[in-house]
């Protein structure tokens, strides 16, 4: 099977949300891998979650954006992260869940070929009763709990992804998380203070990055190349690369 893969480099929160759906609207028969990441930093929400969960003036007085996903999920700090997307048609043989599951897979093949020392990362095993935690003011965060199926490394989250079916295609992203600068979060969430501490304090417990794994920066040129060759492995394809000048037109 061939496989389209384009990497869009780094470009506004807008444009990355409105690039994923283009991605689905102009779906022809070839599955595509995406790898981009967000300049300026961006505060990204859940479709279904409330701006007012955030401090909106604070965002942007501090020169990041805020958007909405087109998936689920809640309120994520895109910084020192590569993100991925996939779009893939669903058949009877391949149902959403396991896609989700396969695009899990792939991206540990992937970090494994950057850095052996990720073989050690684990799929969560359980799922979350999540209309139990969306009571829970810690459900602001989109990094406070793991589904089933996602990366954890030593039992702390560092792959988070969120999936959507449209129509007769799969929209799934998430974050490869690089760097520590996302728990940076809190500081834009409209919680009481007490509050605040429990969540800095649980996103401490419940994810990790990259860098702190290894102990070093992140090549973000080297990552984006390994994840590419886990998918290649992973699913026996091949791909074909479009270039981001000759890919679909947006706004930046």
């Amino acid at each position: 099977m061939i496989w389209q893969f384009i990497n869009t480099g780094s470009n506004r929160g807008r444009f990355n949300m409105d690039y994923d759906l283009e991605l689905v609207k102009n779906f022809s028969s070839s599955p595509v891998l995406r790898i981009y990441q967000w300049t300026p930093y961006c505060i990204s929400l859940g479709a279904n979650q409330d701006y007012n969960s955030v401090d909106q003036k604070k965002i942007s007085t501090d020169g990041y954006e805020i958007v909405k996903r087109p998936t689920g999920g809640r309120a994520i700090l895109h910084a020192e992260e590569l993100t991925y997307s996939v779009v893939y048609p669903i058949t009877k043989e391949f149902l959403p869940k396991h896609i989700y599951l396969e695009i899990n897979l792939a991206l540990k093949n992937g970090l494994i070929n950057y850095d052996p020392i990720f073989s050690e990362i684990e799929l969560e095993n359980s799922q979350p009763h999540f209309p139990s935690f969306y009571k829970d003011s810690k459900s602001t965060l989109c990094f406070a709990v793991s589904a089933k199926n996602e990366l954890n490394y030593k039992g702390k989250k560092v792959v988070g992804s969120a999936q959507r079916k449209i129509g007769e295609v799969i929209l799934q992203h998430g974050s490869i998380l690089c760097g520590n600068y996302h728990k940076n979060v809190v500081n834009y969430l409209n919680l009481p203070p007490d509050e605040l501490e429990v969540i800095k304090s649980e996103i401490d417990e419940t994810t990790t990055e990259l860098e702190t794994i290894l102990g070093e920066k992140i090549n973000y040129t080297q990552l984006a190349s390994s994840i590419r060759a886990g998918f290649e492995s992973h699913f026996n394809i091949s791909f074909e690369e479009e270039k981001f000048e000759e890919s679909i037109a947006l706004a930046n």
